[in-house]
């Protein structure tokens, strides 16, 4: 249910048809100037004077939270980052963190003239974060043609006659999704490793080319080759990032060797060569270190036979009468049970 359509946010109310459970979800698109912000500003704490269920809001507002949040040109007025900050505070909304670059948006210049910042971001109220615990929000690639494959492969009429559950459904379009993205990538990126060397080579020859005839034309093209350079190493390291699965490895070196030598430790823990039974021998060989894992286990769960003689007891003091152990042997009464 549309609840607002206005210029810059609209406003949903989503219900989940098996639990009736409600959501509010506001789709924001913030103009560029400042002064156009406030009707903004405006239109959402009225929205959050009155706001009990849970609320998703998220969208392009325009404007940095942090000074932190960009890099590159002139600074962002500190009256606008105010401004934005303190109306969060008063909608009782929290920023639901990223994973991936800080970074959302970029003018696709190189060199000094670049500017990264982060003007999209995704805030939830209470309500939503105790109802989905450990949301978070991932930063893709900024490349439109990833955008446009997802979109054509998700929303596919052809699995609109499907008969199957919603998990099945579900699942087909991420088979299929996978298969489309992996052909994109090939046919965008090709192989990284080769495209790295290749454009190695290509940066110091246009490096001696500059050296010998330093004209402005020379320096451009060195610089494309080293943008581009600088890309595919991007793309290296992510590679190795999600193959050594360090997610907490964030903004460091370019130091290849490094994720790559993570994932050779990483499969060098994961081997057995050797184990040490119960006497303390080392045993190696796949069969005698599988027969000593299922005896250890065996061993572990094995139920020991436990002594039913009694005799030790009769060491044991009296410490109450015979009377006092009768009264706690009795049934409790009724009376004693309320």
């Amino acid at each position: 249910m549309v609840l607002f359509d206005m210029q810059q946010q609209l406003t949903l109310k989503i219900t989940n048809n098996s639990t009736q459970q409600e959501i509010i979800l506001t789709l924001v698109y913030a103009k560029c100037e400042h002064i156009e912000r406030i009707e903004l500003w405006d239109t959402l704490y009225a929205l959050a004077s009155d706001m009990t269920k849970p609320w998703i809001v998220g969208g392009d507002f325009n404007v940095i939270w942090d000074e932190e949040e960009k890099f590159g040109g002139l600074p962002v007025p500190l009256n606008e980052v105010d401004d934005f900050g303190q109306c969060i505070n008063t909608f009782n909304l929290n920023d639901l963190g990223f994973k991936g670059s800080i970074f959302t948006w970029w003018n696709g210049r190189g060199e000094e003239d670049s500017i990264f910042t982060r003007l999209d971001r995704v805030l939830g109220n209470m309500e939503l974060q105790q109802l989905f615990p450990g949301l978070e929000v991932t930063h893709l690639s900024k490349n439109c043609t990833f955008q446009e494959v997802v979109t054509e492969n998700w929303v596919d009429d052809s699995l609109a006659g499907y008969q199957g559950s919603t998990f099945t459904i579900f699942n087909n379009k991420l088979k299929k999704l996978k298969r489309a993205l992996s052909l994109w990538s090939k046919a965008t990126f090709g192989d990284i490793f080769q495209k790295v060397a290749s454009l190695e080579e290509v940066v110091l020859v246009h490096e001696a080319q500059l050296e010998l005839n330093p004209t402005r034309m020379n320096r451009e093209r060195l610089n494309k080759v080293q943008t581009e350079l600088i890309r595919y190493l991007a793309l290296e390291e992510h590679f190795w990032k999600q193959k050594a699965g360090m997610a907490w490895f964030k903004d460091g070196d370019r130091n290849t060797k490094f994720f790559h030598a993570q994932v050779n430790r990483r499969r060098k823990r994961l081997q057995l060569k050797k184990i040490q039974n119960s006497a303390g021998s080392w045993i190696e060989g796949n069969e005698q270190m599988a027969e000593e894992a299922i005896n250890f286990f065996q061993y572990q769960f094995h139920e020991d036979v436990v002594p039913t003689s009694f005799e030790i007891i009769v060491h044991v003091p009296n410490m109450i009468s015979v009377e006092q152990n009768q009264e706690l042997l009795k049934q409790p009464t009724k009376e004693e049970v309320q």
